[in-house]
C-alpha cells in the first residue's frame, strides 16, 4: 500500500513540477508577445499617421492573460489559457519523435489569437462571432508550434518542426504580424437580403436582427500536414 501511495505522490509531484514550469514559460512568452505588440503598434502608428491621420492602431492590455490590438475595423484578441494541456496519441504533434523522446514534452501551454470586428466589442454585440486565427503551443523547453489558418503562411507551422521551433523575439514578431495580415485580409461579408427583410420590434430594440455584416472566416487546418 505504501509503495502505491509513494507512486501516486511521485507522479503528482513530477506532473505538477512539469506543468508549473510550462505555465511559467507560457506566461513569459505571452509577456514578450505583449511587449513586441506594443512596439509594433508604435511603429505602425508612426508610419501610418504620416499617410493618413484618421487610421488608428491601438494596443490595450486587459490583464495578465489577455491583450488586444485594434486596427481599422479589426480587433485581434490574444488570450493565454491558464491550464496546461496535452493531446491524444494520434494527434500530429504527439507523433513527433521529439515529443515522444521525453514525457514532459507531451504537455503544452497555449495562446490563442481571435479576430473580431472592432465594433463587436465597442457596441457589445454579444452574438457576433470571433474567428480563430491561430493557436500557439508552448512546451517545457520553450519550443513551440503554431496551429490555425492557412492564411498565416508561417515558416514554422508544422507540428513536426517543433524540435527546431525555439521562441525568440523575432519569431513572436512574425507571429503577431502574420495574425494582423490574416485579419486584414479576412473580408467583411454582408448578409443576404432575405435574412433582413423582416424583423420584430423586440429584435429592433435589442439590435439582434438588424443588418450585421460578418467576417468571411478562415480555412482552419486542424491537423497540419505537409
Amino acid at each position: 500500500m505504501e509503495d502505491r501511495l509513494d507512486d501516486i505522490i511521485t507522479g503528482l509531484h513530477q506532473k505538477s513540477k512539469t506543468k508549473q514550469a510550462i505555465y511559467r514559460n507560457t506566461q513569459q512568452t505571452f509577456n514578450q508577445m505583449k511587449e513586441i505588440s506594443q512596439e509594433l503598434v508604435a511603429e505602425l502608428t508612426e508610419r501610418v499617421t504620416k499617410q493618413d491621420a484618421d487610421v488608428v492602431i491601438e494596443y490595450r492590455n486587459l490583464n495578465e492573460h489577455e491583450f488586444h490590438i485594434k486596427f481599422s475595423g479589426d480587433l485581434l484578441v490574444f488570450v493565454m489559457h491558464s491550464n496546461i494541456i496535452t493531446f491524444p496519441d494520434d494527434y500530429e504533434i504527439m507523433q513527433s519523435a521529439y515529443v515522444q523522446e521525453d514525457f514532459p514534452r507531451r504537455f503544452f501551454g497555449h495562446v490563442m489569437a481571435y479576430n473580431f470586428m472592432a465594433d463587436t466589442i465597442k457596441y457589445n454585440r454579444l452574438n457576433d462571432p470571433g474567428y480563430l486565427v491561430g493557436r500557439m503551443l508552448v512546451n517545457i523547453e520553450n519550443h513551440f508550434c503554431i496551429e490555425g489558418v492557412k492564411q498565416l503562411d508561417l515558416p514554422f507551422d508544422r507540428a513536426a518542426n517543433i524540435a527546431e521551433n525555439v521562441i525568440t523575439d523575432k519569431t513572436l514578431r512574425i507571429i503577431v504580424e502574420s495574425a494582423m495580415i490574416a485579419s486584414v485580409n479576412n473580408d467583411l461579408m454582408g448578409q443576404d437580403v432575405s435574412e433582413i427583410e423582416r424583423i420584430t420590434l423586440k429584435q429592433k430594440l435589442e439590435n439582434t436582427h438588424l443588418t450585421r455584416p460578418h467576417k468571411l472566416g478562415f480555412q482552419i487546418v486542424h491537423e497540419l500536414t505537409n
